[in-house]
C-alpha cells in the first residue's frame, strides 16, 4: 500500500485533497493529511476511507520525521520557505518529493544527492509556475520536431474574477496570498526585447504595460514578472532575441496601483505607527507633502499628474478620502495597506474568481512565419472551489498519481518541461475542463525578387 503525506491543508489544496482522497480505496493507497489544524485537515478528508488527519507543527523537527518516515511520497504545500526543510528530510529518509513552488537554489543544491538516490523530487507543477511551462513545451517542442524556430515568446497569468463577480472598480480582489499581492513586482524585472536586454526598476514596473486581449473577456494589463531571462534555458531557448513571462490585471488596475508605489504605500522597509483612530485619508495624507490650503485630493493630484478619473475612482472606493477608520495603525505601509485591502477585496461566498493565461509565440519555418495564440480561462464555482486552487492542486495531484501508477518512470530533481511529465498531465486535465485554445495566424514568406 503506498502511503501519502500532504503538509498544509490551505485554500489551494483543495482540489488536491479531494482528487488523491477519493483514489485511495480503489488504488489501495493510504492517505495522511499533516496540518496545524486537525479539525480543519478532518473536515477537508471528509471521512473518506484510507485518510487520516493529523495536527502537525512543521518545525516539531521529531514529529515532522516521523510522519515522512511513514510516507512514500510527500506532497508539501505549506509556504515555499519551508519546501527547503521538507526537501533535506525527504533526501534524508529516501522519500520522493512534490510542490507547486518555484524550484529554490536550495533544492537545486540537492540535485546530485537526489539523483544518487535515486528519488523523485518534482517542483513547479502547479499553475505558474506549472500549467505556464507544460503548455509552453508542448508548443516549443512541437515546434521544433517540425524544424520551426521560435523567435518570439510572451506568457502572461492572472489570478483575478470572473466578469460577473467583478464588483468593485478595482475589478480585483484576493483570489491568492494578500501579501505576495501587495509586495507584488518589488525588485528589478528582467527580460528581453528583439534581443535588447530590459531590466526594469520597481518605480517603473506597472508603467511598462503590454495589453493582453481574451475574445469575449476584453482587455488585460500585463507587467514582467521578475525574471524572464533564465527561462530561456528551462525552455531550451538560450538564443531566442524576445522572451517576457508577465502578470495579468484587468486594464486600469496597473494605473490605480501605481499610485500606492509612486507614494511608497506598498513599501515594507520601515515600520510607521499612525495615531489612534487615524482615519485612511491621514493615512493617505501622511504620504504628501505639506500644504496649508491644498486638500488630499488637491495634493495627490498635483502630485501624479497622470491621476484620471478612472483611477481616482478607485482609490475612492477604497476609502482613502474619507474617515473610514484605519484597521492598524502600526506596522508597514505595505501591512498597513494590505490590513485595509483584506477588508475590500475580500471574497464574497458567492464570488467566482478567474484563471487567464495566454501564451504569444511567434515562429518561423520553411513555409514562412506564423504567430499562435495559446489561451487559456478557467472559472471557479465559488469562494471555496477556486479556480485557483484547481490549476495549483490537479496538477500536482495528477502528478503524483502517475507517478505511483508508475506512469512516471524518472527520478531526479525535476521541473515538468519533459514530454513524459507534462503529456499526460495536460492530457488528463483537458478531462478535466482545463483546456488550453489555440489560434493559429499564418504570415506566408514573401516570395524573392
Amino acid at each position: 500500500m503506498n502511503h501519502i503525506l500532504i503538509l498544509g491543508g490551505g485554500k489551494s489544496s483543495t482540489f488536491l485533497i479531494d482528487y488523491l482522497a477519493d483514489t485511495c480505496e480503489s488504488k489501495n493507497r493510504f492517505l495522511t493529511l499533516a496540518d496545524l489544524d486537525a479539525k480543519a485537515a478532518a473536515a477537508k478528508l471528509q471521512n473518506r476511507s484510507n485518510t487520516a488527519a493529523v495536527s502537525l507543527d512543521i518545525q516539531d523537527e521529531p514529529s515532522r520525521k516521523k510522519l515522512i518516515s511513514e510516507a512514500d511520497v510527500v506532497i508539501s504545500m505549506l509556504p515555499a520557505f519551508m519546501h527547503p526543510i521538507v526537501a533535506r528530510d525527504c533526501l534524508e529518509l529516501g522519500k520522493h518529493f512534490f510542490s507547486a513552488s518555484y524550484e529554490s537554489d536550495e533544492m537545486k543544491s540537492m540535485k546530485e544527492n537526489i539523483e544518487q538516490k535515486g528519488l523523485f523530487f518534482l517542483n513547479e507543477c502547479g499553475l505558474d509556475p506549472g500549467i505556464d511551462h507544460m503548455s509552453a513545451m508542448k508548443v516549443i517542442h512541437e515546434a521544433h520536431d517540425k524544424g520551426e524556430k521560435i523567435t518570439s515568446f510572451k506568457s502572461f497569468c492572472g489570478g483575478l474574477l470572473s466578469p460577473q463577480s467583478e464588483s468593485n472598480p478595482w475589478k480585483y480582489k484576493f483570489t491568492w496570498n494578500p501579501r505576495n499581492v501587495v509586495l507584488a513586482g518589488q525588485g528589478t524585472s528582467r527580460y528581453i526585447e528583439k534581443g535588447d536586454l530590459k531590466f526594469v526598476p520597481y518605480h517603473q514596473l506597472f508603467k511598462r504595460l503590454e495589453t493582453v486581449n481574451f475574445p469575449g473577456l476584453g482587455d488585460f494589463d500585463g507587467y514582467p514578472n521578475r525574471d524572464s531571462l533564465s527561462y530561456r534555458k528551462v525552455y531550451g531557448l538560450q538564443e531566442i532575441p524576445t522572451m517576457l513571462r508577465g502578470t495579468l490585471r484587468r486594464a486600469g488596475y496597473c494605473k490605480a496601483w501605481n499610485v500606492f508605489i509612486q507614494l511608497g504605500m506598498t513599501d515594507d522597509s520601515f515600520v510607521m505607527e499612525m495615531p489612534e483612530n487615524s482615519t485612511l485619508r491621514q493615512l493617505m495624507n501622511a504620504f504628501l507633502p505639506y500644504h496649508k490650503t491644498l486638500s488630499v485630493e488637491e495634493k495627490l493630484a498635483e502630485l501624479i499628474p497622470e491621476l484620471d478619473f478612472p483611477t481616482f475612482e478607485k482609490i475612492q472606493w477604497l476609502g482613502f478620502f474619507s474617515d473610514r477608520k484605519l484597521p492598524k495603525t502600526k506596522g508597514s505601509p505595505a501591512q498597513i495597506l494590505q490590513a485595509i485591502l483584506e477588508t475590500d477585496w475580500a471574497l464574497e461566498p458567492e464570488d467566482r474568481d478567474m484563471i487567464v493565461m495566454q501564451h504569444q509565440f511567434e515562429i518561423e519555418g520553411v513555409s514562412g512565419k506564423k504567430q499562435i495564440l495559446s489561451s487559456l480561462v478557467c472559472l471557479g464555482k465559488d469562494a471555496t472551489h477556486t479556480a485557483m486552487a484547481q490549476t495549483v492542486g490537479l496538477p500536482l495531484a495528477i502528478a503524483v498519481d502517475l507517478f505511483l501508477d508508475g506512469k512516471i518512470k524518472l527520478t531526479g530533481l525535476h521541473v515538468p518541461v519533459v514530454r513524459e511529465i507534462y503529456l499526460p498531465i495536460l492530457s488528463h486535465l483537458e478531462t478535466l475542463g482545463i483546456k488550453f485554445v489555440e489560434k493559429e495566424i499564418i504570415n506566408p514568406a514573401r516570395p524573392s525578387q
